[in-house]
């Protein structure tokens, strides 16, 4: 049997957020709040068999690719679209040796995306299902919703959640709300 290696998330975020600014406290902050809730979720549904400390690594990894982006809301100085950040974490931690953490980071935005939302919205992200596949995609990605890096005090109402899920579409808020009466705390 071959022993499995740890990871240490806060080594690997230090790697790509080496230096205590702005956008290092709010990707930690927000990570955080995701993770306690998603861990919170698998806790309250042992029906679920949810592997609390899978979720508890993924949650506090989802948004790694931030810092490429080009979101200055949120001091993300980078070149890419923001849309892209799932992605380029998931590259990221694809080059670490990290693919089921890889997963969550390209399968957490908005509700998931599926190829029919995201050639319909022509997003610039590969041409390819991106909605989570598992208990542990499904719970992170449901708890991210509820946190904004934008505003790292609040927390949204599952109304508020649904009306910025309509962006994409109805798939999305669909999703979302089968995902709440399932995970409510």
């Amino acid at each position: 049997m071959t022993k499995q290696k740890t990871i240490n998330v806060l080594d690997i975020l230090d790697q790509y957020y080496p230096v205590a600014n702005e956008l290092k406290h709010i990707i930690l902050t927000h990570s955080r709040q995701v993770a306690d809730y998603a861990v919170a979720v698998a806790r309250a549904h042992p029906e679920l068999k949810a592997d609390s400390a899978f979720i508890e690594e993924a949650a506090m990894l989802h948004d790694i690719g931030c810092f490429l982006c080009d979101a200055p809301g949120i001091y993300c100085f980078g070149k890419e679209p923001y849309i892209r950040h799932g992605h380029l974490g998931a590259e990221l931690l694809r080059a670490l040796g990290w693919d089921r953490h890889a997963d969550v980071c390209e399968r957490h935005t908005g509700a998931g995306l599926s190829l029919e939302q995201i050639v319909k919205n022509d997003l610039p992200i590969p041409h390819r299902n991106l909605i989570p596949q598992n208990i542990e995609e499904e719970i992170i990605c449901y708890a991210d919703k509820f946190y904004s890096k934008a505003n790292l005090k609040a927390i949204k109402t599952p109304e508020a959640i649904c009306r910025s899920l309509a962006h994409y579409d109805t798939q999305s808020v669909d999703r979302w709300m089968a995902w709440h009466k399932r995970f409510a705390l």
